[in-house]
């Protein structure tokens, strides 16, 4: 990465509102050649990884995000049986087609409504003993319904399937001459394979699943810095978690590095080992030197963290960095941008800065893949809870084995928002209408900067710092006035 006017830009700390990438020649002939792989270890199509709070990554934004290409990190608070269902479910599920929502004739459409928001294609497969399909349910047949008919009643028969093999092309041209949105997938035996909808049919022809050796989706976990963190760790990795992340707020202090010689003594280089967060130089060098194989960075930028207003503690995002990237290059390792990601630039220009992936949060708490329940509030609009993980929120949770003293006591400790609405916003409410929004937003920013690659774009990208009138001319503002 190059500064536009080095002798002055240098010398400023600057976050990612403050800097544009400035448009250079690219010799490809279409943004569709551009390889997004990151290259800090085997797996995934694509930098995006979604963060490991409470509220966003679980069961089904984890497998969502690996078979698009990416990765989710489940959160440190979860108990070991909670994670092990959860890997487990992940390593069995399909590399291509979601899982389906099934019920049985029986089942009612109180019991359909319950579940069929949890995922994104909307449609409920009403199976019979063999688990093959017998009819189909959608949110619309179950409006102004008895809600304890039996689906049976209600259940569409008329149903379009395909097989494994039909290919993403004659799959979405079926769809679309049958004027469906979702299909199900059926095996040999014509048994539930999952379900397709039309826009991942054509999704999946530019998001590579995250695949692990054996062919099964990847998925990563947090643990913290307890003195549990070995033993933890461990079970981890026998469970078959494909990345440990080692996490606390503050990852440049003494507990973190005694926790991380002692993961890395404990599991040697089995998996890759992300830990943080830090913002400097100084903290990079130090978790490297500890065993850590990349660095998390940013202090304080997500959207449900309140640490700098609390603490005055951090560093504005592009330039943390880029500082962490600089440092750990010399040590051929590799940094997350962990937070602050509110638009498809915000991804492209921490790659631009050095970063291997982004982790992403908030923008993906409002979607049906995340964990907790779609709540309506008294417009009719649809919501999530969205919390901070070093709020009185989670404080109270990773405290609840604590005495009601110790308790008491870790509660006066908070930097983030405990209760915030997520509204799901049309035409982004799943995981792939954001995840294909931001990668093709990265895809032609790698082309403006004349770079096919990750590596191409390190070399080529030239930032430069702008006012804030320089940003805000940048954004839409073409809208209809009333």
């Amino acid at each position: 990465m190059k500064f536009l006017h080095p002798e002055h830009d240098e010398q400023l700390e600057v976050s990612l509102d403050d800097v544009f990438i400035c448009p250079n020649y690219y010799e490809g002939t279409s943004r569709l050649d551009v390889d997004l792989t990151p290259p800090d270890f085997a797996g995934g199509s694509h930098p995006l990884i979604s963060a490991n709070m409470n509220a966003v990554t679980g069961k089904r934004m984890a497998e969502t995000m690996a078979r698009y290409g990416g990765m989710g990190v489940l959160p440190q608070d979860m108990s070991m049986t909670t994670v092990e269902r959860i890997v487990t479910h992940i390593k069995q599920a399909d590399a291509r087609f979601d899982t389906a929502i099934e019920v049985t004739t029986d089942a009612t459409l109180r019991e359909v409504a319950g579940i069929i928001r949890k995922r994104a294609h909307g449609m409920a497969v009403v199976v019979d003993d063999k688990r093959r399909p017998v009819g189909l349910l959608t949110t619309s047949d179950l409006k102004d319904k008895d809600q304890y008919t039996p689906v049976s009643e209600f259940m569409s028969e008329h149903m379009v399937t395909i097989t494994p093999e039909t290919s993403n092309h004659d799959a979405f041209m079926l769809m679309e001459a049958e004027r469906v949105k979702a299909t199900p997938v059926v095996d040999s035996n014509g048994a539930l394979r999952g379900i397709l909808t039309r826009e991942d049919a054509v999704r999946l022809e530019l998001l590579t699943p995250a695949l692990d050796a054996n062919g099964h989706l990847m998925i990563a976990a947090a643990i913290g810095i307890s003195s549990s963190a070995p033993d933890r760790a461990a079970e981890l990795v026998e469970m078959g978690v494909d990345v440990l992340v080692l996490d606390t707020a503050h990852g440049h202090q003494r507990r973190m590095l005694e926790s991380l010689k002692a993961v890395r003594d404990r599991i040697g280089d089995s998996v890759p080992i992300a830990a943080g967060n830090v913002c400097t130089a100084e903290g990079t060098r130090a978790l490297i030197e500890a065993g850590a194989d990349i660095l998390k960075v940013n202090v304080g930028p997500g959207a449900m963290c309140t640490t700098r207003m609390q603490t005055g503690a951090g560093r504005p995002t592009f330039s943390a960095v880029r500082a962490c990237a600089e440092e750990a290059k010399k040590h051929g390792k590799y940094v997350w941008a962990d937070g602050g990601v509110r638009h498809p630039r915000d991804v492209a220009l921490y790659l631009a800065a050095g970063a291997s992936r982004v982790m992403v949060g908030t923008m993906l708490a409002g979607t049906y893949e995340s964990p907790g329940d779609i709540k309506e509030d008294a417009d009719g609009f649809l919501y999530k809870e969205n919390y901070g993980m070093a709020s009185a929120r989670a404080v109270r949770d990773r405290t609840s084995g604590m005495d009601a003293f110790e308790k008491a006591k870790r509660g006066f400790f908070r930097e983030g928002i405990s209760t915030s609405r997520i509204y799901l916003r049309e035409g982004r409410e799943g995981v792939g209408d954001i995840l294909i929004d931001v990668i093709t937003g990265v895809q032609s920013s790698f082309t403006y900067a004349g770079a096919r690659t990750w590596s191409e774009f390190q070399t080529r990208v030239v930032v430069g710092i702008q006012t804030h009138s320089g940003f805000v001319e940048g954004t839409p503002h073409g809208r209809v006035r009333k």
